[in-house]
C-alpha cells in the first residue's frame, strides 16, 4: 500500500509537466530579427531597385537549410520573414525617398546582424 501514494506523486508529476519542448539556441532572437530582414528586403529591393538580383527568399530558404531549426522555430522564422514582408507592404506601393532609405538601413543592420551570429555561434 505504501507505493500507491508514490504512484499517485508520480503520475501527477508526469500530468503538470506537459509536453517537453525543444531548447532554442542562444542566436535564436537574432535569426528571428535577421529572417524579419530578409522578408523585408524581399518586398523593399524589387520594389526601388528592380534591376537587383538578390533571391531574399532563396536566401531565407537557405538560412533554415543550414540551421536546421526544429518544426516549432522554422515556424517562427517563417512567420519572422512573412512579419518584414507584410510591414512594408502595408506601408509602400512606391519605392519613395523613405523606402529606399528603409532599404539601405535593411541592408546593412542584415550583414550586420548575419556577421554578428557568425562570430559569436559559429564553430
Amino acid at each position: 500500500m505504501r507505493l500507491r501514494p508514490l504512484r499517485i506523486a508520480l503520475v501527477a508529476l508526469l500530468l503538470a509537466a506537459g509536453p517537453a519542448r525543444a531548447v532554442d539556441p542562444p542566436y535564436q532572437e537574432e535569426m528571428e530579427r535577421l529572417s524579419e530582414i530578409l522578408g523585408s528586403l524581399y518586398f523593399l529591393d524589387p520594389l526601388c531597385k528592380p534591376e537587383a538580383k538578390t533571391d531574399w527568399r532563396g536566401e531565407m530558404a537557405d538560412l533554415i537549410s543550414l540551421d536546421e531549426p526544429d518544426d516549432d522555430r522554422k515556424q517562427r522564422l517563417t512567420g519572422a520573414f512573412n512579419s518584414g514582408y507584410e510591414a512594408y507592404a502595408r506601408l509602400y506601393r512606391l519605392c519613395t525617398v523613405s523606402a529606399d532609405q528603409a532599404l539601405s538601413r535593411l541592408l546593412v543592420e542584415a550583414e550586420k546582424t548575419a556577421r554578428d551570429i557568425h562570430s559569436r555561434y559559429a564553430e
